[in-house]
């Protein structure tokens, strides 16, 4: 209400309580306007009053919701289910226009208004993070391998005779899909191994880069976060040599937001070479459902340029949820979740080490791998060919949702291009393994029934290979726990073990 429905009220209700009212509502119109003139996270959480009242006030600024609105386009934000416009809070254009994603909509003033509002809060976020330097972003409403294929697009206008796009190997379909899509041929350059680790080979990279030519590559596409053995790609002596040949450089950062270590790699990179773009997901770090990523660089004029690149009006709904998620937890709430995704991956790497030893098994050693975890499965592969793949159906059985299970010699074909030892980023990786991973928002309980179960699958296929099955050593198998889940399980595994595959 404004001060002359207050003052009408004060007709009806003592003047006292009105002002109070009053005053109380403005305590939230208060956190408004910080939102708006500093277009930063705040520290503390809003709580959900705020945001639906800020919601509701940007919602009645769209052309949709004006009392007598008269409509008679072909968009004009109608729609048919009541249940449909409050799930989107009746934010019903979308955000940008036909020709810019970024663009402010005439009809939708409250729509543009929130775009406007969460690339800012997401900039703000990532250089909380780590990049310090970033200079824009924006929220696109793909996942990471279509905005990759975005930036890939949107460098064709710029590099004319470019046709191949180097790759230091992740063993990921969507990231190498997304050159494919975008119709441009991928360079493969297989990682080397060291120590347990596999690493970006620096030496292969140059060397193509001038057999092809710098004028015929359109870009380095490098990796942060990624399944242990594999670690994150060396970033920094990556940009060097974009910088020095002059060759574009993208960062397929898909879930590095949530790791210092990856995000420090990236305000590296920029700082003593060339990163052009940096692309990461929505849904694996901030926790809101799938459908969106943010696309941020140091150069703002080539940001702008990838946002004009999309074509047509987008939906609000992943800028929408990232907003309320932020506003939600405030940047003090984020710093949190990112502290405790650090005391998680010690934790998880301490538990699967103590279990591991156990079963005459070993934690591989990847310091370098922030995230990612894996363990090998040494005695199991020597054994039986198929027991890995049993262990990967069983434990997909028993409702473990996350971990992979990497058999040695598979091989893939994607998109007309054939991997040797699919999922292990390597053709030879020297033994099969597990992965785990220790993502934002992952807890304590989840670490010790994800241990308790893996125990508890291994126990079993030793057993089908006539091993001892009392030797783990860790926390005995609670049998009264999950006993509907293990019954299910257990008709499901036989069914499951020919056709169980995972897919990256």
């Amino acid at each position: 209400m404004n001060r002359e429905s207050f003052a009408a009220g004060e007709r009806l209700v003592s003047p006292a309580y009105v002002r109070q009212g009053r005053e109380a509502r403005r305590s939230h119109e208060h956190l408004i306007r910080l939102l708006l003139e500093k277009g930063k996270c705040p520290e503390d959480g809003w709580d959900e009053s705020t945001l639906e009242l800020f919601l509701h006030e940007l919602a009645i600024m769209d052309s949709n919701n004006f009392l007598g609105n008269c409509g008679v386009g072909e968009r004009e934000g109608r729609v048919a289910s009541a249940l449909v416009a409050r799930r989107h809070y009746r934010f019903i254009h979308g955000i940008g226009r036909s020709g810019d994603i970024a663009a402010v909509q005439p009809k939708a003033a409250g729509s543009s208004l929130l775009n406007k509002i969460t690339n800012s809060l997401v900039l703000d976020i990532i250089k909380l993070a780590g990049v310090h330097t970033v200079t824009n972003c924006f929220v696109v409403p793909m996942a990471t391998g279509m905005s990759l294929t975005l930036c890939f697009l949107t460098l064709r206008h710029k590099r004319p005779k470019a046709k191949y796009i180097i790759w230091p190997r992740i063993d990921q379909k969507s990231c190498f899909k997304s050159m494919i899509t975008a119709g441009f041929e991928p360079v493969v350059i297989e990682n080397v191994l060291e120590g347990d680790e596999l690493r970006t080979d620096l030496k292969a990279v140059e060397a193509k880069v001038q057999e092809l030519g710098p004028d015929y590559i359109l870009c380095v596409h490098s990796t942060t976060s990624c399944f242990a053995p594999r670690v994150p790609d060396r970033l920094e002596e990556l940009a060097v040599i974009c910088a020095n040949y002059d060759i574009p450089h993208i960062v397929n950062n898909a879930y590095g937001v949530q790791s210092s270590k990856c995000m420090h790699l990236i305000q590296q990179g920029a700082r003593v070479g060339r990163i052009d773009a940096f692309v990461q997901s929505l849904d694996k770090n901030f926790m809101v459902p799938v459908g969106g990523a943010i696309i941020a660089g140091f150069n703002d004029s080539f940001i702008q340029e990838i946002s004009k690149m999309y074509p047509g009006r987008a939906s609000a709904s992943p800028s929408l949820d990232v907003l309320i998620t932020l506003l939600s937890l405030g940047s003090n709430g984020y710093k949190k979740l990112l502290k405790e995704r650090k005391e998680m991956f010690s934790y998880l790497s301490n538990r699967l080490k103590k279990l591991s030893e156990a079963y005459n098994e070993r934690l591989l050693h990847t310091p370098h791998n922030p995230i990612s975890l894996a363990v090998t499965l040494k005695t199991l592969d020597e054994h039986c060919d198929k027991a890995v793949t049993q262990l990967g159906s069983m434990l997909f059985t028993r409702q473990v949702s996350g971990a992979r299970v990497v058999p040695l010699g598979s091989v893939q074909t994607v998109s007309g291009y054939t991997f040797k030892g699919f999922m292990s980023h390597t053709n030879n990786y020297p033994c099969a393994y597990l992965n785990a991973a220790s993502a934002i928002g992952m807890k304590t309980q989840d670490v010790d029934l994800f241990i308790k179960r893996l125990d508890k699958c291994l126990k079993t296929v030793r057993k089908e290979q006539n091993k001892e099955s009392d030797i783990s050593g860790v926390d005995n198998y609670d049998k009264t726990e999950d006993v509907d889940i293990e019954e299910m399980a257990l008709k499901l595994d036989n069914v499951l073990l020919d056709t169980y595959q995972y897919s990256s």
